[in-house]
């Protein structure tokens, strides 16, 4: 049977054609990193310290496998009242920067050079491996002032309540204070002082603690000074005597009684007596109250005591005053 020649060329048409739609073409993608919205900076030392995160995905939303360079810059704005980051970048000057396997934080570090006193603009860019670039990330203006000496004569020594730290930097007032437990990858922020000395009430006994102090002025701050040494502080110091001790006559007995102590610490306290003029003997422990009834005495007789606290560790403090009564 012959096919009609109009139905023959519809069939050849429509094999050339095929039975699906025709889509969009697809173009290749250009794999332009991300921009950075995160950058930071602040001048320590003789150096701006920058920090940033290079984002994990393109434009397209793609993972970003290769990084090409990294164009951070810094320089003062060449136009008045306005900025332009064209104008601005063809005058900044360009760091040097070690480009990562990836994405992720970068923490680097640019020399002050001649800013000082300058207003600048700190911005960066990423660039893939066909040199392709980002937009230009935030930018941040920092004024720059001379470079802030770093502290020196950083000692810490243990004390009752903690640790205290000290340290010297003349003309300055403000400082932070990091501290690096034991066990801990990384120090953290502990505290800001304002003037050179700070007590670390929160340690543990027994604990290895590494210390680092900033000063701080306006938007500068120093490089961070260390302990020469970490330290270990150790329980050595016993409870404050007991004060306002007191004996009185009672009833078949000699009542002792004194003020309570207030160390976080505190264990015990321990009564100490002597007959007469004669040596003192210890009577009893592990109280918990500032108070004791003697009934263990002669009557007619005179009879001396002092009072002692101690700590969790046995660290005993010194006697208390004495204090005397007759039994009844």
């Amino acid at each position: 049977m012959r096919v009609p020649a109009a139905i023959a060329c519809a069939l050849a048409y429509a094999g050339f054609v095929g039975c699906g739609a025709v889509g969009d073409p697809h173009y290749p993608a250009l794999n332009i990193p991300a921009r950075v919205n995160d950058l930071a900076a602040v001048e320590r030392g003789n150096k701006i310290a920058v920090a940033f995160t290079i984002q994990p995905l393109t434009t397209e939303g793609m993972a970003l496998k290769t990084i090409g360079s990294i164009d951070l810059r810094v320089g003062p704005n060449p136009d008045q009242g306005s900025f332009n980051s064209d104008r601005w970048s063809a005058a900044a000057a360009r760091a040097a920067i070690p480009v990562p396997r990836g994405p992720g934080q970068v923490i680097a570090s640019v020399p002050l050079g001649d800013w000082v006193g300058k207003d600048v603009f700190i911005g960066v860019r990423i660039a893939n491996a066909k040199g392709r670039m980002s937009d230009w990330s935030n930018f941040v203006t920092r004024r720059i002032e001379p470079p802030l000496a770093m502290p020196t004569a950083f000692a810490a020594s243990p004390a009752p309540d903690g640790v205290r730290l000290h340290w010297e930097a003349p003309g300055v007032s403000k400082f932070r204070i990091y501290r690096r437990a034991e066990g801990e990858q990384a120090p953290s922020e502990l505290a800001m002082a304002e003037k050179s000395e700070y007590l670390d009430a929160s340690i543990e006994y027994g604990k290895v603690y590494d210390y680092y102090v900033q000063s701080i002025q306006g938007d500068a701050e120093s490089d961070a000074a260390n302990l020469a040494k970490p330290i270990t502080p150790q329980d050595v110091f016993p409870p404050a005597t007991p004060a306002n001790v007191a004996a009185s006559t009672g009833v078949s007995a000699i009542e002792v009684s004194w003020e309570r102590n207030t160390e976080r610490d505190l264990k015990e306290y321990r009564v100490y007596r002597a007959l007469g003029e004669g040596a003192f003997e210890k009577i009893a422990e592990g109280l918990e109250g500032p108070s004791y009834s003697d009934a263990k005495v002669e009557s007619g007789k005179r009879y001396r005591y002092r009072i002692t606290a101690v700590d969790q560790v046995g660290n005993e403090s010194a006697p208390s005053q004495v204090v005397e009564a007759a039994a009844p």
